[in-house]
C-alpha cells in the first residue's frame, strides 16, 4: 500500500531559518511562485510579494476580501435552478509601487547590476523585508532597504518603509511613489482550461468616481460596474532626508504619483514611508463615504508613524504565536514549514471579520477568491483551538447569509436552506452543478464546524441563538432531500448528490454525505429538544421566526436513526456510494505523471466511469466521525481507498496522513505529511503562482495535532493517543479549550500535559482520565506497540 509516488520539484534552495523564509538570489523563473509565498496580508487586504518597483511581475495583485465583480454565467444549454451569477475577486489599486532613480538611472531588479540581494518573510514580526545592493553604471553603490506589512491592528492599512543610501558618493535621487488602477485583463490567461484559475476580464470593470490629491496624499475611488461595490484607495507619505528636497504630485482617474527629489551626500540615507489604505463600501455606502473613511485612516496612520505601527504589529504577531505555535525539535526544515503554513493562516484570517475565508486567502486570484467548505473542515479546527474569536466570526458569516441559503434551497426545489458551494456574497457562483450545487454536504460541514466550535469553546449562547436557526434550516433540507426507500429496507436514502470526491458526482447514498447528514439531523433534534425543555421562551421565538413545528424535530430524529449507509459484505468496507464498486478501477500505476491532475487531461465522463478518487471521501469520514467506526473498519476502508486516491487535490494528503498515523502506518503517514507540509513551499501542484492552499495549510496543523498527537474530540471529550516521532525529538503546542490553555509536550518516550492558564480541565490519555491543574503537569508514557517500525522523519 503506497500512494502515487510524490515527486518534489527542486524549487528554490532556501536557507533554513525556523522563523523566516529567506530568498538570497533573485530568480526570474520563480517569480510567480515567490509573489505568492512572499504575500503580506491580514485577512482584509493582501498584497502579493511583488517588488516595490512594479516590474518584473507575474501578477501584481492587491486584493480586498469581499471586493469582487459579478458577471452573468452563460450556459450553452440552460436549465432550471442553475446558478446565474459568477463572482471574481478584483484587483484594487496597486499602491506599493516605488520607482527609484539615481542620477536619473532607473533601478529595475531584472536589469540592474545587483551585488547583494536578500528578501525575508519574517514570521516573528509579520513583515516582508528586502535589502539590495545595486551598483549603477557610473559605479555608485546604492543600498536599498524596504520593509512592508499589512497591519493586524488597523485592518484597512498597509505600510512600506523604503530607505536609500548611496554608499560611496554624492548623488541625485528621485523616488516616485505611485498608485495605479489596472483592471483590464487582470489575471493570468495562460491556463484558461484550468478551473482552478481565476476568470480574466477583457474590459475595464472599475468605473472611476472621484480623485483627489492634497500635498503628499492621493485618494482614488472606483465602483465595480456590475456588483456595484465602491472602494477608496488612499496613499500618504512621510519623507525624511538630511538635505533639501522637493515634492510634486499628479493624479488622474486611474493613476496618481508623488515624486520626491533630493541631492544626497555619501552615506546619508533618505527614507520614504508610504501609508496605504483601502476601504470597501458596505451596505449603502457611497464613494464619498469610503473616501472620508480613507482620509481618517491615513490621518491616524501618519500621526502614529511607522515605528509605532510596526511595534503594534510585532506585538499582535507575538500573541498569535503564543496561542498557536507548533514547536518542533530535531528538524529545522519541518519547523520552518509548519510555521510558514500557520503564518499564512494568520494572514488569511486575522482580520477576516464580516467576510469568509477565500480558498487562497489573499495570496492570489485562484478559485476566483471564492469561499468553500475548506474553511469549515480544514481551517476552523486550528482556529477553534487557537483563535476562537476568529472561528466564531467565520461561522457567524455563514449565519449572516442564511436567508440567501434559504433562497438557494427554493431554487433547487427544496425546503430549508442550502449553502452555496462557491461564493463571495452568499449566492451560489458555481456554474458546474455536478461538482458544485450537488455537493449538499456543505450544509453538514458548516454544522459540523458549529458543533465543534460550541463543544470546544463552551459558547452555548451562540448555539442557542444564531446556531439554532442554522440547525433548523439545514435539518429541514436533509429531511426534504432524502426519502425512505423500500428497496433499501425502508432506510432513509439521499440520492443525486456529490461527496467530497469530485471525481464521482451526482451519486446515490454517498457514505460521507449520509454520515454527515445524520450528524446534522441528530444534532439539530437534540439541540432543539434541549431548547424546548429548558428555554421555552427562546423556543417560542425560534418557532415564530422559522415556522418550526414540533413534529419536524421528530421527523429529523427518525430520518437520522434510519439513515442508510452503504456496506459491502464481501469486501467488508463502506462503498463510497451505491455504484462505486461497480466501476472499473483506474490504472493509476500506469498513468503517466504528466497526466495528473486527471481533471486537466480527461473528459469528466471518462473519470466518472472509474473507481478513482480526487480527494479523501470515506477516509475523511473516518476522521471526522471516527467514533462511528471500529478500528478494523477504519483499517479495511483506508486500505481499499488509499490505493485509488490520486493526490490531485491538496485536501487529501493531510487527511490520509492522520488516518495512516492512527492505523499504525507510520511510513505512509510520514510521506503524506511531507506532501501536505510542502504543498506550497515545494509547489507540488505546480499552481502556487495562483495562491497558497490555505486549507492544506490548516491540514498540516491537523497532521500534528490529530495525527501525531492523536487528538480526538468527539462530543467535546478531549482524548490523546500520541505516536512515536522518529527523528523528530520533540513536539510542543498549545490548545485553548473552554477558556483554558493547555500545552502538550511530546517526546520520544513520553508526553506531558500542562495547564498553562485557566480553570482545571479534564482530558484523556488513551483510556486514562487526567485532571489538569496549573500546579501539577501530568506525564504519560507513549505506547510503542502499535504501528510500523520505520523511519518517521517528516
Amino acid at each position: 500500500m503506497k500512494p502515487r509516488k510524490l515527486s518534489l520539484p527542486p524549487g528554490h534552495a532556501y536557507p533554513i531559518d525556523e522563523w523566516r523564509l529567506v530568498e538570497t538570489k533573485f530568480y526570474p523563473r520563480l517569480l510567480p511562485q515567490m509573489e505568492t509565498l512572499f504575500t503580506t496580508a491580514n485577512g482584509y487586504l493582501g498584497i502579493r510579494g511583488c517588488h516595490e518597483e512594479g516590474a518584473p511581475a507575474f501578477q501584481s495583485g492587491t486584493f480586498v476580501n469581499g471586493f469582487y465583480e459579478s458577471w452573468p454565467i452563460v450556459y450553452a444549454e440552460e436549465a432550471y435552478g442553475f446558478a446565474k451569477k459568477g463572482q471574481t475577486i478584483v484587483n484594487v489599486a496597486d499602491s506599493k509601487i516605488i520607482n527609484l532613480y539615481v542620477d536619473d538611472e532607473p533601478f529595475f531588479l531584472s536589469k540592474a547590476n545587483v551585488l547583494e540581494y536578500k528578501r525575508t518573510l519574517d514570521m516573528k514580526s509579520g513583515t516582508l523585508d528586502r535589502e539590495v545592493l545595486w551598483e549603477t553604471a557610473a559605479g555608485k553603490r546604492v543600498l536599498i532597504k524596504s520593509r512592508r506589512f499589512a497591519s493586524f491592528e488597523h485592518k484597512h492599512l498597509a505600510l512600506i518603509s523604503y530607505e536609500v543610501t548611496v554608499l560611496n558618493a554624492a548623488a541625485s535621487i528621485v523616488i516616485s511613489s505611485k498608485t495605479i488602477i489596472d483592471t483590464a485583463g487582470q489575471f493570468d490567461k495562460s491556463a484558461e482550461d484550468d478551473p482552478r484559475v481565476a476568470k480574466g476580464f477583457e474590459d475595464d470593470i472599475l468605473a472611476p468616481n472621484l480623485k483627489e490629491i492634497n500635498d503628499k496624499r492621493i485618494i482614488l475611488c472606483h465602483t465595480t460596474k456590475n456588483s456595484n461595490i465602491a472602494i477608496a484607495s488612499g496613499v500618504d507619505h512621510v519623507f525624511e532626508a538630511n538635505s533639501d528636497w522637493s515634492v510634486q504630485g499628479k493624479t488622474s482617474a486611474n493613476y496618481g504619483k508623488v515624486v520626491f527629489s533630493a541631492e544626497v551626500e555619501s552615506g546619508k540615507p533618505v527614507r520614504l514611508t508610504k501609508f496605504i489604505t483601502y476601504y470597501r463600501a458596505s451596505g449603502d455606502n457611497r464613494p464619498e463615504d469610503v473616501k472620508d473613511r480613507a482620509e481618517r485612516a491615513l490621518n491616524r496612520a501618519v500621526t502614529k508613524g511607522f515605528d509605532s505601527l510596526l511595534a503594534a504589529q510585532q506585538e499582535l504577531v507575538e500573541d498569535f504565536w503564543a496561542r498557536s505555535d507548533v514547536r518542533i525539535e530535531g528538524d529545522p526544515a519541518v519547523q520552518q514549514a509548519i510555521r510558514f503554513n500557520l503564518f499564512q493562516i494568520l494572514q488569511a484570517s486575522g482580520r477576516v471579520e464580516g467576510n469568509g475565508l477565500p480558498a487562497k486567502g489573499l495570496t492570489g486570484p485562484g478559485y476566483e477568491g471564492h469561499y468553500f467548505w475548506d474553511t469549515e473542515i480544514y481551517v476552523l479546527p486550528f482556529l477553534i483551538y487557537t483563535s476562537p474569536r476568529i472561528a466564531k466570526s467565520l461561522i457567524r458569516f455563514r449565519y449572516s447569509h442564511l436567508d440567501k441559503a434559504r433562497k438557494r434551497a427554493r431554487e433547487v426545489n427544496q425546503v430549508g436552506a442550502l449553502y452555496p458551494w462557491r461564493t463571495i456574497d452568499g449566492d451560489e457562483a458555481s456554474a458546474y452543478y455536478a461538482a458544485g450545487t450537488a455537493a449538499y454536504h456543505i450544509n453538514a460541514d458548516i454544522i459540523h464546524a458549529l458543533r465543534k466550535y460550541v463543544e470546544i469553546t463552551g459558547d452555548e449562547d451562540f448555539l442557542y441563538s444564531d446556531g439554532a436557526e442554522m440547525l433548523v434550516e439545514t435539518a429541514r433540507l436533509w429531511n426534504d432531500l432524502g426519502f425512505y426507500s423500500k428497496r433499501k429496507g425502508g432506510r432513509f436514502c439521499i440520492n443525486g448528490v456529490t461527496g467530497p470526491d469530485e471525481y464521482n458526482t451526482v451519486v446515490d447514498n454517498n457514505t460521507f454525505t449520509n454520515l454527515m447528514a445524520r450528524e446534522n439531523l441528530w444534532y439539530a433534534a437534540r439541540t432543539l429538544k434541549h431548547i424546548k425543555q429548558n428555554m421555552p421562551d427562546r423556543y417560542q421565538a425560534l418557532a415564530y421566526e422559522t415556522g418550526l413545528k414540533d413534529a419536524e424535530i421528530e421527523e429529523w430524529q427518525q430520518a437520522a436513526d434510519n439513515m442508510y449507509l452503504c456496506y459491502d459484505e464481501r469486501l467488508d468496507i463502506h462503498p463510497q456510494d451505491d455504484s462505486f464498486l461497480d466501476k472499473e478501477p483506474w490504472d493509476l500505476e500506469n498513468t503517466p505523471i504528466e497526466k495528473y491532475p486527471l481533471l486537466l487531461h480527461y473528459h469528466p465522463l471518462v473519470i466518472y466511469r472509474h473507481q478513482v478518487i480526487k480527494q479523501a471521501d470515506v477516509v475523511l469520514a473516518l476522521l471526522l466521525l471516527g467514533d462511528e467506526f471500529t478500528h478494523d473498519e477504519k483499517k479495511r476502508n483506508f486500505d481499499y481507498y488509499d490505493r485509488l486516491t490520486t493526490g490531485d487535490s491538496s485536501l487529501s494528503a493531510c487527511i490520509q496522513a492522520i488516518m495512516a498515523a492512527e492505523l499504525g502506518y507510520r511510513d505512509l503517514a510520514r510521506e503524506y505529511s511531507q506532501y501536505a507540509l510542502l504543498m506550497d513551499l515545494a509547489d507540488i501542484g505546480d499552481n502556487v503562482k495562483d495562491g497558497c492552499h490555505i486549507a492544506s495549510m490548516g491540514g498540516t496543523w491537523m497532521v500534528v495535532v490529530y495525527g501525531f498527537a492523536g487528538l480526538r474530540d468527539y462530543d467535546g471529550k478531549i482524548r490523546f493517543n500520541p505516536v512515536t516521532l522518529g527523528r523528530i525529538s520533540r513536539v510542543t503546542f498549545p490548545l485553548t479549550i473552554r477558556g483554558s490553555t493547555i500545552q502538550i509536550d511530546i517526546k520520544k518516550e513520553s508526553v506531558t500535559y500542562s495547564l498553562i492558564e485557566g480553570e482545571e480541565i479534564t482530558v484523556w490519555h488513551g483510556e486514562d482520565e487526567i485532571h489538569l491543574t496549573q500546579a501539577e503537569p501530568v506525564t504519560k508514557r507513549i505506547d510503542h506497540t502499535h504501528g510500523d517500525e520505520v523511519d518517521t522523519q517528516l
